[in-house]
């Protein structure tokens, strides 16, 4: 080989091995390249997971605090509802207990207005209760009520029948066919001049029961009731019937 040659293929082979260095480089370089750039993806990757799960924590976080408040004014309104239904079943009750006590004092009023009444209706008062004149022995003893004869006689008050009959029951002619009524607190009620009794001796009568028929019997100058209001049983015991009645609410 000449020298020549020589020295050409020394260059060639200097070319060659400069040729293969740079690719070696290059290979190396890509090799870098990719894994640079793998490892700049992991990182993100990393950094992505981590942003997710601090978010979700958050989210948890403001959502168990939104329920703790929900919590807590749900039993705010039910206490409210409850001081709010104690309130008003308060008041009902209050209102109820005003129309019982209401309906109570009408019902009291009601009885004592009905627990004594006049013993005849439609009448006219004539002689009047210490009235004198030569009627009677010394004054009147009773109230009379100026009825036609046959009108229904009732029971002034409830009690029971103590005298019932002919000759005043006992008290003298002059007061015809008669009652007595014992009602209790040393109080008793007359009626006189009586056409017919309905009741008998011992018997228990109601407030505005009847009890007999008026007439004229006795020392009468006309139909009407003889009533009288007495501390005993028997004659000579009157009060002013009229009054007596009146302090009950009898209207007369």
């Amino acid at each position: 080989m000449s020298k020549r040659a020589t020295i050409r293929q020394s260059r060639t082979s200097l070319l060659r091995t400069r040729t293969a260095v740079v690719a070696v480089g290059l290979g190396m370089s890509a090799v870098l390249g990719a894994g640079v750039a793998t490892a700049a993806d992991t990182s993100l990757a990393a950094s992505g997971t981590d942003t997710a799960a601090t978010a979700l924590q958050t989210q948890a976080a403001a959502q168990a605090k939104a329920a703790a408040h929900a919590k807590v004014a749900a039993k705010k309104a039910a206490a409210t509802a409850k001081r709010a239904a104690a309130k008003k079943a308060a008041a009902t009750a209050k209102r109820a207990a005003a129309k019982k006590a209401t309906a109570t004092a009408k019902r009291a009023a009601a009885k004592k207005a009905v627990s004594w009444v006049d013993p005849v209706r439609k009448y006219k008062l004539s002689a009047s209760f210490a009235q004198a004149g030569n009627m009677w022995s010394s004054t009147h003893s009773g109230q009379d009520f100026a009825v036609a004869t046959g009108t229904q006689v009732v029971a002034a008050h409830g009690g029971t029948v103590v005298k019932a009959g002919g000759n005043g029951a006992g008290d003298g002619s002059a007061y015809g066919n008669a009652i007595v009524i014992r009602h209790g607190n040393g109080t008793y009620s007359q009626y006189a001049h009586l056409s017919r009794i309905d009741v008998r001796v011992g018997q228990v009568v109601a407030t505005g029961q009847h009890i007999a028929r008026s007439g004229s019997t006795g020392n009468s100058s006309g139909p009407h009731l003889h009533f009288e209001i007495r501390t005993t049983a028997n004659f000579g015991s009157a009060v002013d019937p009229v009054a007596f009645l009146r302090s009950k609410g009898v209207t007369v």
